[in-house]
């Protein structure tokens, strides 16, 4: 599954929504200044780490599908990329200082990546995971949008619950001084932008070409309904953690 978003490499940064500044000073005021390394886990195209290079320390990024490692090469020629799977990366002797992953421990091995994660860091390395949940402004359009779905595609996954990843780390007892913040934004989209997301969601990408498409018209039809824009309520959640020393 780790190789599912290269089939939209070239869309996916246009179409999925960056990440708030502030997550930047909040891990620099955690980490008590700016890293001497930061790897960033499952980077894709590049989307977080646009953010994450604000930081100003040297950047690896970490990213198993070649089609979006291409795509991350190119838009950040100073960052080095690496490309293989998380379980499959040899950390540098010692660990790295800092380590993220932006809307991709989902897609780690839940057996491991906690793990992992502790063990590429350095004793009082910081950890710092986030991710984004899609919600809407107007509960009469998630309402419209949820129904317009599942007349396309009975077969629906539930959403993981906001932060779901604080808890994940928490339970694997590895880590120390876990703090959670969270950030909303108001994202407006008309028809097309709203299709062009959907179109990079994992369950899109799972489906047959004619049930894409039947989404795509269903969901296309429910925007246009209530004046060809929604406005999504876009909360995006920080847990950052320790190794202990």
């Amino acid at each position: 599954m780790s190789q599912l978003f290269g089939e939209v490499a070239g869309d996916y940064d246009e179409a999925r929504p960056g990440y708030p500044a502030e997550i930047v000073d909040a891990l620099r005021a955690y980490h008590g200044g700016v890293p001497g390394a930061l790897v960033e886990v499952g980077a894709g195209t590049g989307l977080a780490t646009r953010t994450l290079l604000g930081l100003g320390a040297p950047t690896t990024c970490v990213e198993p599908d070649r089609r979006m490692a291409r795509v991350l090469a190119d838009r950040f020629p100073r960052v080095e990329v690496v490309t293989v799977p998380f379980e499959e990366w040899s950390p540098p002797a010692g660990g790295v200082p800092a380590l993220a992953c932006a809307m991709a421990w989902h897609w780690l091995d839940p057996a491991t990546r906690n793990r992992r994660a502790h063990d590429a860091l350095a004793p009082g390395g910081t950890l710092a995971v986030f991710g984004h949940r899609y919600a809407y402004v107007d509960p009469a359009h998630a309402a419209a949008l949820e129904a317009a779905f599942e007349s396309a595609d009975p077969e629906q996954r539930g959403d993981r619950p906001d932060g779901w990843f604080r808890a994940d780390i928490a339970d694997s007892g590895l880590f120390g001084d876990i703090r959670s913040l969270s950030f909303r934004r108001a994202v407006p989209l008309d028809t097309a932008a709203y299709l062009r997301l959907v179109s990079t969601f994992s369950p899109q990408l799972r489906r047959p070409p004619e049930l894409r498409e039947r989404v795509l018209a269903a969901v296309g039809a429910a925007v246009d309904g209530f004046g060809g824009r929604v406005v999504l309520d876009l909360r995006t959640t920080l847990v950052l953690a320790r190794r202990p020393t």
